[in-house]
């Protein structure tokens, strides 16, 4: 990390300028940030994505409901289905059309995507709906959102991290710039003789 590298200019050093120390405190102020902004940040979006996505899961689980489908017969393979050559067992799924009821009891039939290789009539298997018995995808689970929560965090973290470097080099940069100017300034007043021997004598 360049901030802790430009930490060598507070050696001792007599040909040390005012420059390299301002450099070297931009770079000690940076490292700072870093170690208090990034963790701080982290922590703090982490802990209301936390939040929040718990909200997400308790209303999902009160609003989704698991129920139980039969199967009605077989439908053809369209073309939006897996390849079951090429799809692993876990997408592997089968349009079947079946019945279910919904929460509210009020019966339902349709076309469904079940989990079972080869569905005879009456096989039986469980789909999400919401109480209306319309279908819904499966719920967010609370392992899942701590994890997206704690990947929130990480993701500010680095990012608040990068904003203060980029900011330090932005800073460095316009340093240094000011100081090649001033060095064009210089040898713009030393003249066009500054090497020539006797000059200015």
């Amino acid at each position: 990390m360049r901030a802790i590298s430009g930490l060598w200019r507070w050696r001792r050093n007599p040909l040390c300028r005012a420059t390299d120390l301002a450099e070297a405190w931009v770079a000690l102020v940076a490292l700072m940030l870093i170690l208090l902004a990034a963790p701080v940040a982290g922590s703090l979006v982490g802990r209301t994505a936390e939040e929040a996505l718990q909200r997400s899961v308790r209303a999902q689980h009160e609003a989704r409901h698991l129920v139980t489908a039969t199967v009605v017969r077989k439908l053809d393979r369209s073309p939006l289905d897996a390849d079951p050559e090429t799809s692993s067992g876990r997408d592997l799924r089968t349009r079947v059309l079946a019945d279910w009821t919904a929460p509210d009891g009020t019966p339902h039939q349709g076309p469904v995507l079940a989990g079972i290789k080869d569905p005879e009539q009456g096989d039986r298997f469980r789909i999400w709906t919401d109480r209306h018995g319309r279908m819904v995808a499966r719920p967010l689970d609370s392992a899942t959102a701590s994890t997206h929560a704690v990947l929130a965090g990480f993701g500010t973290a680095l990012a608040t991290g990068g904003l203060i470097e980029a900011g330090r080099r932005l800073i460095v940069w316009r340093m240094v710039r000011r100081r090649y100017a001033r060095w064009d300034q210089a040898w713009d007043k030393a003249g066009p003789d500054w090497g020539r021997t006797g000059t200015g004598s």
